[in-house]
């Protein structure tokens, strides 16, 4: 049983109407294909649920969710809030446009909604505090000059932050922090293949394959600090039906398809919003794919280390007395 969040590895809160499933305040599920989902209420992203927990949990959720009058449908898709605060998204045979209004506009709504709040409390400070700093007669030139850049970091974010831990193909571990994002390429080898490459030392560290997918995953987010309206959804889902294959897809951004000069040519950061937002979107669905073809061990590993990332996270600020305490107290 997992709590934690694969992406933003924030916890996923619990329930207690799903006895044999109590993990998360939202779940979504597929009755006739068999998959499940915690929907983060953070981050909006879905995490698909280990083969083994699903069955039992859906046949539940499956006789809840009839079960309940507070629910709105569309022909295929279905919500419904149970008494308890527990939200079930029900998932019939959807066309992909009206599935990626439901999986991802929330999320990426979700997400802009945050950025830009975050954004503007930030940018309200800092105004307030130009403001009281020209009534104190403060001079303006270096104080101006403060000012613009601790703007620019609070709309494109603290340049520093570690955004990904990475193993390099030789071994060598290497730290995404916010300011690579611009330098991430996607690379076309002229043969109908793409690679990605990573910042590291002035040079590209190139990924290829299934790796260079995931990391693409990991990654994309963060490109994408902003999300994207409901439009630039739609319009992001109409770019995948032109090309339904995600890895084409991806070798198609390599190429300079959407890139414009030449010398952004496959970079990430000069792509239009909505190509970026089909790319997460491509990467996050081919993951999940090979994931129910049965590559359920790469799923659970990456559940392990959700879990892990946010054991160090809750950890790292407590001295080793609390958290010897915390152990003793657990077993008791």
């Amino acid at each position: 049983m997992y709590s934690t969040c694969l992406f933003c590895h924030a916890h996923l809160g619990a329930n207690e109407v799903l006895e044999r499933f109590p993990v998360g305040r939202r779940l979504a599920f597929d009755p006739a294909r068999g998959r499940l989902w915690v929907v983060c209420r953070k981050c909006g992203r879905w995490n698909l649920t280990p083969l083994e927990e699903r069955w039992e949990a859906i046949e539940d959720a499956e006789r809840l969710f009839r079960g309940t009058r507070m629910r709105v449908s569309t022909d295929q898709i279905g919500l419904a809030k149970l008494s308890e605060g527990l939200e079930l998204v029900r998932i019939g045979h959807p066309e992909r446009p009206e599935f990626a209004a439901w999986r991802y506009g929330d999320q990426f709504g979700r997400r802009r909604r945050a950025t830009l709040i975050q954004v503007g409390l930030g940018l309200g400070a800092l105004g307030a505090l130009v403001v009281g700093g020209a009534a104190a007669g403060v001079g303006v030139g270096g104080f101006g000059y403060w000012a613009w850049q601790l703007g620019d970091r609070i709309v494109r974010g603290s340049p520093d932050r570690t955004i990904a831990r990475l193993a390099a193909p030789s071994g060598t571990p290497l730290t995404v922090r916010r300011k690579h994002l611009r330098h991430l390429k996607l690379l076309d080898d002229g043969g109908g293949r793409w690679r990605l490459g990573v910042p590291h030392r002035r040079h590209l560290v190139e990924f290829e394959g299934e790796e260079a997918l995931r990391i693409a995953g990991q990654l994309l987010p963060a490109v994408n600090r902003f999300g994207g309206t409901r439009d630039q959804v739609s319009a992001a889902v109409r770019l995948l039906e032109e090309e339904p294959d995600p890895m084409r897809y991806f070798g198609r951004a390599a190429t300079g398809a959407w890139s414009g000069a030449a010398p952004d040519r496959g970079r990430l950061a000069a792509l239009p919003e909505t190509v970026r937002l089909a790319l997460e979107m491509a990467a996050h669905e081919e993951i999940e794919r090979r994931v129910l073809e049965g590559e359920l061990a790469g799923l659970e590993a990456a559940w392990r280390e959700a879990e892990e990332i946010a054991a160090i996270a809750d950890d790292m600020f407590l001295p080793q007395s609390v958290t010897d305490f915390l152990e003793r107290n657990r077993k008791r």
